[in-house]
């Protein structure tokens, strides 16, 4: 490809762009690099789960409440269908997209291959948007609700009441200050931070169940009064299972859990192709994962609603999301409630590190391969400004609240565990599974019928969701836009006929004409070079090549292109190429061309009958219409220097 002089960059545009996203470079690798050798580098399962657990596990500082005030008496009851949900229909779907998927790419690259052309795309960043709301509701919740334990902390509520926008706000932005920093192993942190926060919540259970044994009452008030307002257990689980789409947010650490799967090491004797021992060991981080979770779930949601006057779980109540603060507080003194205040709101902002690597892992995967972002989108640092600018907006749209999240919240979750879902029956079905076909299907209506229940009940999630929806299509068709004269292509390989046709004309002026293919018959070809000559008046000695380009999936932003030589009725030469735009592909291979040959190649066509703005937009849409004036469109911004770029002439 062609290069240029550029004025060096300034120190702070260097910065900003240093590296690309640390996130997703697992698997990755340019057209240029050899194949890899086997890979074995990474972290133990077990550490790398606790990277994912400040997201899943730290959703113990507001689960309870949440759980609470959803169900009620019924709390616990509806906790154990959630667990019920978690081990048997989430976790084997995950288990599943983590053998499918094991780069972190997750369920949307699953499916991703079921879809092409446009409407794959734009199916990709519809699924974008809603994991944009789980991951950034993540981090906007987890510091929202930090903030919460520290405003409510009895030592500190007389002087940080009414703060808590201004120390959220302040929380977001020193989650992105780490980044802006240089965020590429927090795995130690996780794993410190993870094994205290649990240490201290096994004191905080242990001590309620010693309360709840010794003070036998409570168990019998709680029965009682369960059996007067729902009458029997049939009831009780039915109205459970209503409610459940409300507890939703304890099934949100599975898809981080993917996304964490790049960091695991394997054995080794992994490759990137087939990592055989990540893929084993990613199942064991997520079923540990789950069976931890599912057991302080049961266990804090029982206690909690047993222990915890109902009143004090309602908005201005001392349990409102900090149910297990306020046992800790109550039962262990204010010492050890104030060093478990500091743990969940250390675990809830880390949470957010969790949820920014997941999007920073997701996002470069997919926007700037569609086109759809500029260029510095790969980069970590702007887009942890945007993400961070994004998560300002979201926290002052919802008042820094942890209830008022808890829709868009859930929704996000929902979406991707359906959709996860739907992928791995799609899989299991083409693999011609069927009984786990129709586990994972039964699994997939479970989900989509909660995620449907969830958004009618709260309207606000897939508001919100919408609202990243269509800001993401917009932004990135706006940059689709913004590149459509970009060269497009990542690298050009020749077969030995079409080098030997380039070889053979740099010894005399290069001609090549632009032809769409049709018949391809001796007198397609013979027609095309009597209208170019009496086109551009020339005489009949000029020599021409022909370049034919095909166009695959005009959806597609970049790729490499390959050029194939072919003789034609034993008289014309013809070079073909594959390629998602017609112009850019031109444009590319005369560029190369004229560094092979150190001469400027000269390209001919015909204009383009119908209306320039139909012709563009045929262009943008489907990588055809207004030939011409687009190579030489795309030509012009890829060589600046007029007397270096191929001359393009149209008659």
């Amino acid at each position: 490809m062609a290069t240029t002089e550029q004025p060096p960059p300034s120190r702070l545009r260097t910065w900003m762009l240093e590296g690309l996203s640390d996130m997703g470079k697992a698997g990755e690798r340019t057209p240029a690099q050899a194949p890899p050798e086997p890979v074995h580098k990474g972290q133990r399962w077990w550490r790398v789960m606790c990277l994912t657990g400040v997201d899943y596990f730290s959703t113990l500082g507001y689960q309870p409440g949440i759980a609470a005030l959803a169900a009620g008496l019924l709390s616990p009851i509806a906790t154990i269908v959630l667990v019920i949900v978690t081990l048997a229909g989430a976790l084997p779907v995950y288990r599943r997209v983590a053998e499918e998927s094991p780069h972190g790419e997750g369920s949307i690259a699953m499916l991703e291959r079921l879809l092409s052309f446009w409407k794959g795309k734009l199916f990709v960043l519809t699924l974008l948007g809603f994991a944009a709301t789980d991951f950034l509701v993540t981090m906007t919740l987890s510091a929202a609700d930090a903030s919460t334990h520290l405003v409510e902390n009895p030592h500190l509520n007389s002087t940080l009441h009414g703060h808590q926008m201004v120390i959220t706000l302040f929380l977001l932005a020193l989650l992105g200050a780490v980044f802006l920093k240089g965020f590429l192993e927090a795995i130690g942190v996780a794993v410190a931070l993870v094994g205290v926060y649990l240490a201290l919540n096994v004191v905080v259970v242990i001590v309620g169940l010693w309360h709840v044994a010794t003070a036998g009452h409570v168990v019998t008030d709680w029965t009682s009064a369960l059996t007067a307002q729902h009458g029997n257990v049939f009831l009780m689980i039915g109205v459970s299972l209503l409610v459940f789409p409300k507890l939703a947010l304890g099934l949100s650490g599975f898809e981080t859990g993917v996304a964490v799967m790049p960091h695991v090491q394997g054995d080794a004797t992994d490759t990137e192709e087939r990592p055989t021992g990540r893929i084993r060991d990613a199942k064991k981080l997520l079923t540990t994962a789950a069976i931890i979770m599912s057991a302080f779930l049961i266990t804090t949601s029982f206690i909690t609603t047993v222990l915890i006057p109902a009143k004090e779980f309602q908005n201005g109540g001392q349990a409102n999301g900090r149910a297990l603060a306020y046992l800790a507080h109550e039962y262990l003194g204010g010492t050890f409630g104030t060093v478990y205040d500091v743990s969940t709101i250390c675990i809830l902002w880390f949470a957010g590190a969790s949820a920014m690597a997941g999007l920073l892992n997701l996002m470069p995967r997919y926007l700037p391969r569609y086109g759809m972002a500029p260029h510095w989108a790969r980069a970590v640092r702007p887009m942890v400004i945007v993400f961070t600018l994004v998560a300002f907006l979201v926290t002052w749209i919802f008042d820094a609240d942890v209830n008022k999240q808890g829709g868009a919240y859930a929704t996000g979750v929902l979406v991707l565990i359906s959709s996860a879902a739907i992928a791995v029956t799609i899989a299991a079905r083409k693999a011609r599974q069927r009984k786990w076909t129709i586990g994972f299907g039964v699994i997939a209506a479970v989900f989509l019928y909660t995620t449907v229940v969830n958004v009618i009940e709260r309207p606000d999630g897939v508001k919100i969701g919408a609202c990243f929806i269509v800001g993401i299509i917009l932004v990135s068709l706006a940059s689709r836009l913004a590149r459509a004269f970009e060269l497009r292509v990542t690298s050009m390989t020749l077969d030995p006929l079409a080098e030997r046709f380039i070889r053979d004309m740099a010894s005399r002026k290069i001609r090549f004409i632009a032809n769409e293919p049709d018949a391809r018959d001796k007198a397609e070809y013979r027609d095309k070079i009597e209208q170019i000559r009496a086109d551009n008046d020339m005489p009949e000695l000029e020599d021409f090549v022909f370049i034919e380009v095909t166009v695959t999936d005009p959806s597609d932003f970049e790729a490499g292109l390959t050029v194939r030589g072919e003789v034609l009725h034993n008289r014309y030469r013809v070079l073909t190429v594959e390629s998602a735009s017609i112009p850019n592909a031109l444009a590319a291979v005369l560029l190369h061309v004229r560094d092979m040959t150190n001469r400027t190649p000269h390209i001919y066509f015909e204009w383009t009958e119908g209306n320039p703005f139909t012709n563009f937009l045929r262009f943008f849409l489907f990588g055809q219409g207004e030939v011409a004036p687009v190579t030489r469109e795309v030509l012009r911004e890829a060589e600046p220097d007029r007397d270096r770029r191929p001359r393009v002439h149209t008659g």
